[in-house]
């Protein structure tokens, strides 16, 4: 009879809690949002704002469907999803389309695929996952600042979970309906293995890829799982009234100092983020039976609840302002005046997206009794930032395509520098456009295959290989190395086509050809893991010969050898193999194409920014005379083609030298094919005119 009456218990909804709406935890909310705020504007870091409200989340969902589930209600899946995102949808298209009007005003246009990629993954809730893509593609183009939507990450998370959740809640309430009185032990179990994977998965990940783990939803499922449990442990959970009090303000106090004291940005979401998820417990607990000198009071306060009631919005807005105002004034880091200016602009946007958009289509009841007329409101607002961006994107391309099809030969690229015309008369934009910059990434074909296909695992998915490689009977050239051999490979790729020649790439960005070279990799094998495995290849395949950046620039110093690059031509060239020596090209340390774009549609007698940089030249170049009179080695060095008269340019001909600070755009590489053609053919070389 004991077991009986503890099981009926355990199983008993808590009537004390059923009815009440805890203000205190809305009040949590709103201190975890003001938290981000204050800590995005003034101190530059992440607070871990964003964990708390990822918890208290799941513990308002979860609560909610287990009274559902107790009272033997229907759970209505389909009505929950259709005013969960009623509420949230309407407010984040709004915010949506105000950052798309400010990027079309004020943001410069090279950010613009940026934001169209970003503006279609908020809308549909997987920014977490464009993000988390982004930090370890090596060819992702890098920004001077954050983007307008990254915001749109945690976001992104909770509508998932908004998904997952209530299909777990459904599937165990269908498999035990005939048994009321196991769902809430059994929704315990399975949160709690949810809890346990994604934290182990999260702590793993975190270690291995961190800045790929704090976007990932696997590695995030653990703070909802913790929400869930919360909800479903707090009516059987009693504390003395004393040690609550305790327990709520160390929770408070915890989530205030977590992002000072803890790495949140770079540590984040392993075992570290278990801080701000307990503190949350804690003051969730604690404020149960409101325990005296408690927090509650606090939480339940006046300001509090006045930001708690645009909490929402103001998580929405602040970042595109603050962002914003990052693109209009260049600078990053706004002082305690602009920073108040920032809030304050915020808190006003919030109210009114708030007011104007977010409670009214909330709180219509029209909507609750008419779903059809819900799912209205849903569709309207994916259309209303859908249509405006999709006709951007449409608007743009059509334009550029009318552009291309003027042109009437004024893009001489690197032929101006040995035969000038006059391109004053010629009204054509620079090129490539600021909206084209990814396919400027050169790209050779498929996958190598056959008896070409590498045997070692480090080299999965880096080598490439032209049709005309399959050839046997094919002049074979193989280019291995980093970011800076594809870019550089751009004429051969050309002239490869032209001769008909097989080509073969082993690119992995930021792992030089070199032993003991800097590693500048940001996923997969190491470099000298992969290096090793690639001159391997070499060995094996045996090219007729092979295309090597031999040097490294930097911005500031004079270029040099690459570590260790004179024991790879060795090894190669005692093979039978020729080596395609190729010069580094210079780097900067701004952004080379935003400045020869701005120089170009400057008008005249505008004062801007001249992107010509001296030539910093090498440290010793008898070092790479040596190497290029080594016998089997052809040295190749555009460098008079890319900086004439001494001065390196970013624009030439009318083309865009670079894409970014250091990478060659495929559009100028291209020209460059007669010049390699001659550098390949020593008794018809003639060098550049260097003035």
């Amino acid at each position: 009879m004991k077991l009986m009456h503890l099981r009926e218990r355990l199983s008993a909804p808590d009537t004390t809690t059923k009815s009440e709406y805890r203000t205190d935890i809305d009040g949590l909310r709103a201190l975890a949002i003001l938290l981000v705020v204050i800590y995005h504007v003034w101190l530059g870091r992440v607070s871990g704002g964003v964990d708390v409200f990822l918890m208290v989340s799941a513990y308002f969902l979860t609560a909610s469907f287990v009274r559902r589930v107790q009272g033997e209600q229907p759970l209505a899946l389909g009505s929950f999803w259709l005013r969960r995102f009623r509420r949230l949808l309407p407010a984040a298209a709004v915010t949506i389309v105000g950052v798309l009007a400010v990027a079309f005003v004020s943001y410069p246009r090279t950010e613009w695929p940026r934001i169209w990629a970003e503006g279609w993954s908020s809308l549909f809730y997987v920014e977490n996952w464009q993000l988390a893509f982004s930090e370890v593609d090596y060819y992702a183009r890098d920004a001077v600042r954050p983007s307008p939507f990254q915001h749109f990450w945690s976001l992104s998370v909770q509508g998932q979970v908004f998904i997952l959740w209530p299909l777990i809640i459904a599937a165990v309430w269908l498999l035990l309906r005939g048994r009321r009185h196991a769902i809430v032990p059994a929704l315990a179990i399975v949160f709690g293995a949810i809890f346990v994977s994604s934290l182990t998965f999260s702590i793993v990940e975190t270690w291995r890829a961190q800045s790929f783990a704090y976007f990932d939803s696997r590695a995030r499922l653990w703070e909802f799982a913790a929400g869930s449990l919360v909800a479903l442990a707090l009516p059987f959970v009693r504390s003395p009234r004393w040690s609550a009090a305790i327990l709520g303000w160390s929770g408070v106090i915890g989530i205030v100092l977590c992002g000072i004291v803890l790495d949140v940005e770079s540590g984040f979401p392993g075992y570290l983020a278990l801080w701000p998820v307990v503190c949350t417990a804690l003051v969730i607990v604690a404020g149960r039976d409101r325990a005296p000198y408690g927090p509650s009071p606090l939480l339940e306060s006046a300001p509090l609840r006045y930001v708690s009631r645009d909490a929402y919005a103001l998580y929405l807005v602040h970042w595109p302002v603050l962002v914003t105002w990052m693109v209009v004034t260049g600078r990053s880091e706004p002082g305690w005046l602009a920073g108040l200016c920032i809030v304050a602009v915020s808190f006003v946007l919030a109210r009114l997206v708030s007011a104007l958009v977010e409670r009214p289509i909330r709180d219509a009841a029209a909507l609750d009794r008419l779903p059809r007329l819900g799912a209205v409101v849903l569709v309207a607002a994916v259309a209303v930032p859908a249509v405006p961006l999709a006709s951007w994107q449409f608007v743009i391309k059509q334009k550029e395509a009318a552009l291309m099809a003027t042109d009437s030969g004024g893009y001489p690229g690197a032929a101006q520098v040995d035969n000038p015309i006059d391109l004053d008369g010629i009204d054509l934009p620079l090129i490539p456009f600021p909206t084209k910059l990814d396919d400027e990434w050169v790209d050779i074909g498929a996958s190598c295959s056959g008896s070409l296909e590498p045997t070692e695992s480090v080299l999965k998915d880096s080598c490439v290989q032209t049709h005309a490689a399959l050839n046997p009977q094919a002049f074979r050239v193989l280019v291995m190395g980093d970011s800076h051999a594809q870019q550089l490979m751009s004429p051969l790729t050309t002239l490869a086509e032209e001769q008909e020649w097989g080509l073969l790439a082993l690119l992995k960005g930021g792992c030089s050809i070199g032993v003991g070279a800097p590693t500048r990799s940001v996923a997969g094998p190491e470099c000298e893991e992969w290096r090793a495995a690639a001159v391997d290849y070499a060995m094996r395949i045996q090219p007729d010969a092979v295309y090597l950046v031999v040097t490294r620039a930097t911005p500031s110093s004079p270029e040099v050898l690459v570590e260790g690059i004179e024991n790879v031509v060795d090894a190669l060239t005692a093979e039978g193999i020729e080596v395609i020596a190729v010069r580094d090209n210079p780097r900067f340390d701004f952004d080379m194409y935003e400045c020869a774009i701005t120089e170009s549609e400057a008008p005249p007698g505008a004062r801007v920014k001249p992107c010509s940089v001296a030539d910093i030249g090498l440290a010793a170049p008898d070092q790479l005379d040596a190497l290029a009179a080594r016998r089997g080695v052809t040295l190749v060095d555009f460098r008079p083609w890319l900086c004439p008269d001494g001065f390196c340019r970013g624009s030439i001909g009318n083309i865009g030298v670079y894409i970014d600070d250091n990478h060659l755009s495929n559009a100028y590489g291209r020209t460059l094919t007669p010049i390699l053609r001659k550098l390949l053919q020593p008794e018809e070389r003639t060098g550049g005119d260097t003035g």
